[in-house]
């Protein structure tokens, strides 16, 4: 006596039953619409911020960057929930960034200026430790560094755009830190204005 699989049983075998009868492609019976698939309720991903292409300093002649320096501030947080955003920015009153008339004429820029030749993939933690060699205030351990940067718009008005926050003694896992000029969109010409707070 052969011995008989699980597929082989009475009636044919393998196939489906006969009172099998497979439901329409639109959805349930009766031809109607099926329920909807389910969408997340989450946002999107973020995409991932692109890399700046690192510049080969032996190679390449660095630019100079036009740094000005300010003393006092406060900061204020500013966060979005629904975004899963928090950040900062230093505000002014006396003490936070140059206002956009401070550098409105030509020749007249505030006094406070510190030149720094450097290169397009230079870090916010980069020109922090080299803010911190010549302005004393920058050397506190609590201090913090907002950089905005300053440009003429398409009118010829200067404007300020911050461009991060970082702490005169980092500890490596700020955002901030590890921002490239390149990346923050800077240009060559762009002035870069420093609250020290």
């Amino acid at each position: 006596m052969e011995k008989r699989s699980r597929d082989d049983k009475i009636g044919g075998g393998g196939g489906p039953p006969p009172h099998y009868r497979p439901l329409p492609a639109t959805g349930s019976a009766g031809g109607r619409p099926g329920p909807p698939p389910p969408q997340s309720r989450a946002p999107p991903p973020a995409l991932p911020r692109p890399r700046f292409e690192p510049v080969d300093r032996e190679k390449t002649c660095p630019l100079l960057l036009r740094v000005f320096t300010k003393c006092g501030g406060k900061v204020v947080r500013f966060s979005r929930q629904d975004l899963g955003l928090q950040y900062s920015v230093a505000v002014g009153g006396i003490g936070g960034h140059h206002n956009e008339e401070d550098f409105a004429v030509r020749g007249k820029e505030p006094k406070d200026e510190v030149q720094i030749y450097t290169w397009k993939d230079a870090t916010l933690r980069e020109l922090t430790d080299l803010v911190k060699e010549v302005v004393p205030a920058a050397r506190r351990r609590n201090a913090k560094l907002s950089f905005a940067f300053v440009y003429p718009d398409k009118r010829g008005r200067f404007v300020l755009k911050q461009a991060g926050m970082t702490q005169s003694f980092g500890n490596g896992r700020r955002l901030d830190d590890g921002k490239a000029l390149g990346e923050l969109d800077f240009q060559i010409g762009d002035y870069l204005d420093v609250a020290i707070i």
